[in-house]
């Protein structure tokens, strides 16, 4: 199964349903609404080349609040509904989860639209995040959503208790102990100023962030970074640092040894591979893909890093291993397919126990695969000796031609 399936068809409409409900809960005059398309733009200036004039509470500032959640807000709740639903989450009833830099309350509502079985389970949220102004527009549009879309049960009422805090990372959390701990987009903000070639710092602060994310013992946990190569570095590094507390990785990788895609930049001769899953955008909200282009901002793919571990008695219990007696080799599949070779040779990177991997074979078959997906490959340690790719150092597998289609007979027989 891919990381990042298709949405099925309720969640689609939900999401659908966002842009809508915004407009209600928080209406703008005609002159302002024409505006929204700049102030995305200026947002996205603020949050890239112009990091160093946003300043720490800019979701304050009222056009910058509704920039962010009528453009990157909903593009958050699509990458994260695609991802959800293929996760190993496991969430009971009395079950706590503290999300740590919320925002508008993001991951509660992706949780809500992408995971239905768990609406009607008591579970109590701690939402934290530096700026208040953020957390009261996401309790007040999370209610008007779950109100406006008939998800919620008329006759038991809002089944999740919702806590919000405006603090700093790092803040005391009170009440049970958690059953999850969540981030999504909130450490690149704070390791963005260290340099590029400061591997080591980066390190020492996943191994900081790392504590906070493991403040309970039996808590799993599950950060979500943008797909670009530090923030595949930083994974690859909390990654590490997680495993030092005896938290192995469930989701993405297919093993627990070292990671074959330490992200960054280039390292020796080689460039460094990171570990990120793209998607197309076809299933995004109309309206949400014209104000993207509106903005000048258009996507036809979305894309995220991510890892989540289990707790520390249940990481080794279900980290991801090669079944006994089969002999096969599981690969997770991480690139888009580009050419190999002449002809029509096309490959794509995977993450294997063995080191990077290089799956090549005919075009159809290879387009065929999907970014994500588990590939197993037949070879087991043997695959050592096989011949490396001499641009990324990876092991190359053939993945054999497309199967075959079985031809009907037309006797009707």
């Amino acid at each position: 199964m891919t990381l990042v399936a298709d949405l099925d068809p309720a969640a689609r409409r939900l999401l659908d349903a966002v842009l809508p409900v915004l407009d209600r809960t928080f209406p703008l005059a005609e002159r302002f609404r024409g505006k929204i398309p700049y102030g995305v733009a200026e947002l996205s200036r603020l949050l890239t080349s112009g990091r160093g004039e946003r300043g720490a509470s800019y979701l304050g500032k009222p056009g910058m609040l509704q920039a962010y959640l009528r453009y990157f807000f909903p593009w958050n709740l699509y990458r994260l509904c695609r991802l959800l639903p293929g996760l190993p989450l496991e969430l009971h009833e009395g079950d706590a989860v503290t999300d740590l830099g919320s925002g508008p309350l993001t991951l509660p509502l992706a949780l809500w639209i992408s995971r239905p079985g768990l609406r009607s389970v008591p579970l109590e949220f701690r939402c934290f995040d530096r700026t208040g102004a953020v957390l009261y527009a996401g309790r007040r549009f999370f209610e008007a959503f779950a109100e406006c879309t008939g998800t919620l049960d008329a006759g038991t009422g809002m089944p999740w208790k919702i806590r919000t805090a405006a603090a700093a990372l790092g803040a005391p959390v009170r009440g049970k102990p958690a059953a999850l701990v969540t981030a999504v987009n909130v450490f690149n903000e704070l390791y963005q100023d260290l340099p590029h070639s400061d591997h080591a710092g980066l390190a020492g602060a996943a191994r900081t962030y790392a504590g906070l994310l493991c403040r309970d013992p039996d808590n799993s946990v599950l950060v979500v970074e943008p797909a670009f190569p530090r923030a595949g570095e930083f994974i690859a590094c909390l990654r590490t640092a997680l495993a030092e507390r005896g938290r192995l990785p469930l989701s993405p990788c297919p093993h627990a040894g070292p990671c074959p895609c330490p992200g960054g930049s280039s390292r020796g001769r080689r460039k460094a591979r990171w570990c990120h899953f793209a998607f197309d955008t076809e299933g995004a909200p109309a309206g949400l893909r014209g104000l993207s282009a509106a903005a000048g901002l258009p996507k036809e793919r979305a894309a995220l890093s991510f890892l989540f571990s289990g707790p520390v008695e249940k990481s080794g219990e279900k980290a991801p291993v090669r079944a006994a007696g089969t002999g096969g080799l599981p690969v997770r599949l991480l690139s888009d397919p580009f050419p190999v070779e002449g002809g029509n040779r096309y490959g794509r990177y995977g993450c294997s126990e063995e080191g990077l991997v290089l799956v090549r074979g005919e075009r159809s078959h290879i387009g065929a695969l999907v970014s994500g997906s588990l590939f197993t490959a037949e070879e087991g340690p043997e695959i050592r000796a096989r011949p490396r790719d001499r641009k990324s150092g990876a092991f190359i597998i053939d993945a054999g031609p497309p199967p075959r289609r079985e031809r009907r007979s037309g006797s009707g027989a």
